[in-house]
């Protein structure tokens, strides 16, 4: 099939970023919905990735009363290039009132799939898996007909704090890749990628629904793209995004190139002709972005 790459130069330090492109226009935040669940979240001293991350749909995903809860605070021990996260040491412990107030705020919202996500925590040996756990077992035990997903970190490669995910029974099991291996150093500079790929198969041996994804635009090549997604199928895993990749700040690794819908839409194809459930491609498409699609 044919399809068009948007020659875009790549930004340099010495020139501006790219234009953006009109189908990346997003939805403002706004709206009775929007102040509601913001009510709701800032009331029960939570986090969301939505806000964290600067992610361009939070004014769609808000308005419609869904959002993606970020637990284990707000401090990531990791400093990849594309996040807006804050990066640092944590100096506190894992708040075990946590789950409860994610619980309370979901019944709140009247939320029927939760989706779940954290920073990084390094700085401890199980990753902060127990927040984890508890929060999908208080869902599943408190909301009746409630579906969860999880995006979790590599947890170092720790396969008992993956078990103890995998033990509370989500819905789906989400660990990103992010970005092809050539780029790890500079996306990714903490993390592993074969080891990314293991966490998806150690999970899918265990029974779980996997999904994982990639963000393009950030210096990657098409051909580069397809193989990461051979490698992804050959662990079995269900649910695949690809989305653009957006600069945060001008302290983030800059935008190479914006692709087109055209390409987006020839890889959704061949992902589904390799194989993969679901396959969620576009500008816009983030991690969580229609997430109850793919239960």
């Amino acid at each position: 099939m044919d399809f068009v790459i948007q020659e875009i130069p790549a930004a340099t330090p010495e020139s501006p970023q790219p234009r953006r492109p009109q189908w990346l226009k997003a939805k403002i935040p706004g709206g009775e919905s929007y102040a509601r669940l913001k009510t709701i979240i800032d009331s029960h001293k939570l986090h969301t990735v939505c806000e964290e991350a600067r992610c361009p749909n939070m004014g769609e995903c808000w308005s419609a009363g869904t959002a993606t809860f970020m637990i284990l605070g707000d401090i990531c021990t990791r400093s990849c290039g594309f996040c807006a996260v804050k990066t640092g040491r944590p100096d506190y412990g894992l708040d075990l009132d946590e789950p409860r107030r994610v619980v309370d705020a979901i019944k709140l919202m009247g939320v029927r799939h939760a989706v779940i996500t954290s920073v990084n925590r390094d700085e401890r040996a199980d990753g902060g898996s127990p927040i984890f756990a508890e929060t999908i077992r208080l869902i599943k035990d408190e909301i009746e007909g409630a579906t969860v997903e999880v995006l979790i970190p590599d947890f170092k490669g720790n396969e008992d704090a993956l078990n103890l995910v995998l033990d509370a029974g989500p819905d789906i099991l989400n660990h990103n890749l992010e970005t092809v291996p050539r780029l790890y150093r500079v996306v990714r500079p903490q993390a592993n990628y074969r080891q990314s790929l293991e966490l998806l198969a150690r999970a899918k041996r265990r029974g779980a629904k996997t999904k994982t994804g990639l963000m393009l635009g950030i210096g990657e090549r098409t051909e580069e793209v397809l193989e990461v997604m051979k490698d992804i199928r050959e662990t079995s895993c269900n649910i695949l995004t690809l989305g653009q990749y957006l600069q945060p700040t001008k302290e983030h690794l800059p935008i190479d190139r914006y692709v087109t819908p055209e390409e987006f839409r020839m890889l959704k194809e061949k992902g589904m002709e390799m194989g993969f459930d679901h396959v969620e491609s576009g500008p816009l498409v983030r991690s969580s972005y229609h997430a109850e699609r793919a239960v």
